[in-house]
């Protein structure tokens, strides 16, 4: 490779999301302390779940894998973009860009099944609560994360295989701020459109499957809780809910309308919006969902801030 703002030829160019900015300093302020935000909290959850015997429980555990996910998945993409801006160079090696495609659609994949998996978890608890602690024992909740990390893992790296496989014409600016596996298609010779029918068809195995698995669990769990007589039993049968389909509102929305739609209809700078709100906003809002919103989470933070605030005053 050579010096200075030259690269090889095996190189791509990542235009990313401040070449057409007019004030891209404070774009990338913004994102920075977006960023931060979603590494603390996510951090700061996990760690919560981790060391609270009371939050050692199924959903929690989920929980807990969701908030490691989605820390991966923004120190995936993020860190190289913010790089290239205060360096001033835009390169990427092929290498590194299928280990962008690898992580970003495993991370993806794995989310989609364990934000399903977490629903099946609300069913059970609320539905079947007599069945509930025969079901989800710790081995099955170690099984289940076991199975959405390393299943993502296969998924991704027959789609990482596959899509660096095709040859590039001349061009290697990519239209994105990390390496996308459309975006990167759209640079190849070669007629990729039955490469493009997989994505698709794996979009409604791993979007639209899941969100109609989710959508019947809360269907039953809304069925359920309403012949609960008690109104401090509707509520906090809600409020456990409440919190997971607001999440899951947020991932499974943006990726459907990415993965789901013509390549060609949607425009570059709205593609790479919406990614924008699926790889970096939606890490950041996931953690702050599930702790305002939940009793048992705040009441673990005060107890360690409670805790460390009487160890500093001896």
């Amino acid at each position: 490779m050579k010096q200075g703002n030259e690269s090889s030829i095996t190189d791509f160019i990542l235009l990313g999301l401040f070449s057409d900015s007019r004030h891209p300093g404070l774009l990338v302020t913004i994102i920075l302390f977006i960023v931060g935000v979603a590494i603390t909290g996510n951090s700061v959850l996990t760690l919560l779940i981790w060391g609270d015997a009371h939050l050692h429980t199924p959903m929690y555990f989920l929980l807990s894998q969701l908030s490691l996910m989605d820390l991966t998945l923004i120190s995936t993409t993020v860190p190289k973009m913010v790089t290239d801006f205060f360096s001033g160079q835009s390169f990427i090696s092929r290498i590194g860009c299928g280990a962008q495609i690898f992580f970003y659609v495993m991370l993806g994949v794995a989310e989609c099944v364990l934000l399903t998996l977490m629903a099946f978890d609300r069913y059970l608890a609320i539905c079947n609560p007599l069945r509930y602690p025969v079901i989800m024992t710790p081995r099955v909740c170690l099984q289940m994360a076991i199975g959405s990390w390393t299943g993502s893992m296969l998924i991704s790296l027959m789609h990482t295989v596959y899509a660096m496989n095709f040859s590039t014409c001349d061009s290697r600016k990519i239209h994105h701020f990390f390496c996308e596996i459309m975006a990167l298609l759209k640079l190849s010779c070669e007629d990729t459109s039955t490469y493009e029918k997989v994505v698709l068809i794996t979009g409604i195995v791993f979007l639209l499957i899941p969100f109609g698995l989710v959508l019947a669990s809360y269907i039953l769990i809304f069925l359920t809780v309403l012949h609960i007589n008690s109104p401090e039993g509707r509520h906090k049968a809600l409020a456990t809910c409440s919190s997971h389909f607001s999440v899951v509102s947020l991932y499974f929305g943006p990726a459907m309308i990415i993965y789901m739609t013509p390549g060609s209809s949607l425009p570059a700078d709205v593609d790479q919006r919406l990614f924008v709100f699926d790889v970096i906003i939606t890490p950041m809002l996931n953690p702050l969902i599930y702790s305002l919103r939940n009793k048992e989470v705040l009441w673990a933070l005060r107890s360690i801030l409670w805790r460390k605030s009487i160890f500093m005053k001896r």
